[in-house]
């Protein structure tokens, strides 16, 4: 039988097991889920666009007025990382405002904040959807409106992750009460019409991604134009292809959207040039 290794944790500076990280149950983080994280895909031994996600680590600090540093989590990160001996894993981050009488206000500036870093083992599961397709449901958006931030605060992606599952689908789009798509419940949206790409521009309705930003400067070096427009539901009869971003996702096309095909229900040229750039990416990092 065959052992699955264990994941190594990184709890306020000290390295041990997973298993063997103990949080009060006055962690806010806990309570109110007030916190913040990261994930990170490590490709042959190395983070994948790490000072990129430290960065975003660093504006939600401020945002949220924790008092940590992104330099410092990066930093055991890669002690960890390095300890671990993992080659394809993750690397999962987070802040919570640490340990208090349980109250909504923020608690003395002086609590310390807990940091938990953990590294383990990536096993893919979107390849084959990768490259066949994937389909999604079209949901209602019950997200608070600082969706720009990275917190742990995520009850309705949950749900509205759940329901994409129930329907056998891979993702939900999540939809304002206007028609517009925003992003779905843990990935980036974009879709391609007449040979250009579409994403909903920056703000607080939707998450900075990473892995978003980079495929932007993959297009504009392959010569696609992207446009930062909204997509709306009613628009996806007109649009030619569909795909979404993230960190494990890495680029999915979508060729079908509660039930019907998207362009010729199956995966597109953009995507798949894009797919293939995104791939020569990570075959530099070996």
């Amino acid at each position: 039988m065959t052992t699955v290794p264990l994941a190594l944790a990184n709890w306020n500076g000290d390295i041990m097991p997973l298993a063997d990280v103990r949080v009060s149950v006055l962690d806010r983080g806990f309570l109110f889920g007030d916190a913040i994280y990261e994930v990170v895909r490590v490709y042959h031994g190395r983070p994948f666009l790490f000072q990129e996600h430290l960065a975003r680590l660093d504006r939600n600090l401020t945002k949220m007025q924790l008092r940590s540093n992104a330099e410092r989590l990066g930093a055991r990160a890669l002690t960890t990382l390095e300890a671990s001996g993992f080659q394809e894993a993750v690397i999962y981050l987070q802040v919570t405002r640490g340990c208090a009488p349980r109250t909504h206000h923020f608690p003395h500036p002086e609590v310390p904040v807990n940091e938990l870093i953990w590294v383990q083992p990536y096993q893919d599961r979107y390849a084959e959807k990768r490259r066949v397709g994937g389909s999604v449901i079209v949901i209602e958006d019950l997200r608070w409106k600082r969706c720009d931030i990275k917190s742990v605060n995520l009850l309705a992606n949950c749900f509205g992750a759940e329901e994409a599952h129930s329907a056998g689908c891979d993702e939900a789009l999540l939809m304002q009460s206007d028609g517009t798509l925003l992003e779905g419940t843990h990935s980036s949206l974009f879709g391609v019409r007449q040979q250009a790409v579409l994403t909903a521009p920056l703000g607080n309705h939707l998450l900075p991604g990473i892995t978003r930003q980079l495929l932007m400067r993959l297009a504009q070096q392959a010569g696609i134009p992207v446009e930062e427009r909204l997509l709306r539901r009613a628009d996806l009869s007109e649009i030619d292809e569909l795909f979404l971003t993230g960190t494990t996702t890495e680029i999915m096309p979508v060729v079908r959207v509660d039930g019907q095909d998207i362009g010729a229900g199956r995966p597109g040229p953009i995507t798949q040039r894009l797919q293939q750039a995104y791939r020569d990416v990570i075959a530099a990092l070996a």
